[in-house]
């Protein structure tokens, strides 16, 4: 789950804005405590105050003068406590008892630092139920000055859930914005993979005017130009192979009139191998097509294998180990093109093989919805280098091309041609360490 976000556009974005929120709101944080440090301001405000507390002792006077504290209250939301010798008047009848008020030093007021405001003489501080109490020592009497009135009963809301909140929300409305400012992304990377799976007539719904919406434009550009250049190649392929075929007959016909019989019968196993380069190309390029045909029949599976070893491999019948999970496996496939998969592969564990070392095993089974073919040989191998190439066109494991292990490299890609037309996969098995195993699944 961790590793899928962080590979999120939108959640990295996302862990930015909000790294940059907290930045903000610890940064707007310390500047206002620095401004309310400064020693300018403190002077300036906590003189203000002063004059005001100053101005309240004045007013009321020592002794304490009702009637100008009832004065004070008419003109500021505030009431008025006086508690002295023979005196105890409230301008409210439910102003708390003053024992019943916490009086002491205030956090904001002081010398010590972080202190907002400088300290003011013979006054203290106290809060009960959502009201501030204001405690100033006029002689023997105490003036307890109370905000807001004593009446009014004000709610007053956490300052820390809200701000959590109005962040929260900001958060999941930035998400929501950046999610819709990144939706083009999924639609290129599913039109990008079925592109690359060879769906060159896929195109990206072209749907934003913005950067990303020139993306999907080149996107679908690139695929056009290159389905046009595969078609360009294929077409000049079949071409080639075609027009090649009216040589290779000539060529035929000519080779009977050689006299020499050693060189007639070279040139004989030449022009064969010609043919069959020219064959495996067009059926390569039929298989290649998105609309590859295949005539897909209920086929029992042994006897194709019977047969296809009577006809392919009489002569190095002793070299092959045949072994079927089942007598009876049958498969829905082509059975000429299996024909044509198993015959390569054949065809190359022979050729690699090294016949002291042991037969060539042709494996077949049935797993679940699978038939399962696998060839295993007695050669050299593939390096790990090889592997990302096995079923390329015109790759051979061995680069020197001989007669013991010629070819052109193309019964591996043909292999591979038939199999993705059937929706099967092909692969080697790494397990295997005496030569080569190839392993082919067909859905059956």
């Amino acid at each position: 789950m961790l590793k899928t976000l962080t590979r999120s556009l939108s959640f990295r974005l996302l862990a930015i804005f909000a790294v940059m929120a907290l930045v903000f709101v610890w940064g707007t944080t310390e500047a206002i405590r620095w401004v309310y440090t400064n020693d300018d301001f403190r002077e300036l405000v906590s003189g203000h105050l002063a004059l005001h507390v100053d101005y309240v002792r004045r007013d009321i006077g020592n002794p304490p003068r009702i009637d100008r504290a009832i004065a004070i209250t008419q003109k500021v939301p505030v009431d008025i406590r006086i508690v002295g010798p023979a005196l105890d008047w409230a301008s409210d009848p439910d102003f708390p008892e003053l024992q019943d008020l916490n009086f002491g030093a205030s956090k904001y007021f002081g010398a010590e630092p972080g202190a907002w405001l400088e300290e003011l003489k013979d006054v203290q501080f106290a809060e009960l139920k959502q009201h501030r109490f204001l405690k100033i020592d006029q002689g023997p009497y105490a003036i307890i000055v109370s905000s807001p009135r004593i009446s009014d009963h004000t709610v007053r809301p956490a300052l820390l859930p809200i701000i959590l909140g109005i962040g929260l929300l900001l958060l999941a409305l930035s998400y929501v914005f950046v999610r819709f400012l990144f939706r083009p992304i999924e639609a290129i990377r599913t039109g990008t993979a079925r592109i690359g799976r060879g769906d060159f007539d896929y195109r990206i719904a072209d749907t934003r005017q913005d950067e990303l919406g020139d993306l999907a434009r080149d996107v679908n550009k690139l695929a056009g130009d290159v389905r046009g250049m595969l078609d360009a190649k294929r077409q000049l392929l079949l071409g080639i192979s075609h027009e090649l075929r009216s040589p290779l007959s000539r060529l035929r016909l000519s080779v009977e009139f050689v006299e020499d019989r050693d060189a007639r019968e070279n040139l004989r196993i030449e022009i064969a191998e010609m043919d069959q380069i020219v064959s495996t190309l067009l059926e390569a390029e039929r298989l290649n097509t998105r609309h590859a045909a295949l005539n897909r029949t209920e086929v029992h599976v042994r006897e194709l294998v019977d047969q296809l070893i009577d006809d392919y491999f009489d002569r190095d019948r002793s070299r092959i180990q045949v072994q079927f999970q089942d007598d009876d496996i049958v498969a829905n496939v082509d059975d000429t093109r299996l024909i044509l998969l198993i015959k390569n592969l054949l065809s190359n564990a022979l050729r690699y093989s090294d016949p002291a070392a042991g037969p060539v095993v042709l494996e077949v089974g049935k797993e679940q919805h699978e038939l399962v073919v696998k060839v295993r040989d007695r050669g050299p191998g593939f390096s790990p280098e090889q592997v990302d190439h096995i079923g390329e066109p015109f790759f051979r494991a061995d680069p020197s091309r001989t007669r013991t292990t010629g070819g052109a490299g193309l019964g591996l890609y043909l292999t591979k041609l038939v199999v993705e037309a059937h929706g099967g996969s092909l692969r080697l098995d790494k397990s295997y360490t005496e030569g080569a195993c190839l392993v082919v699944r067909l859905p059956a």
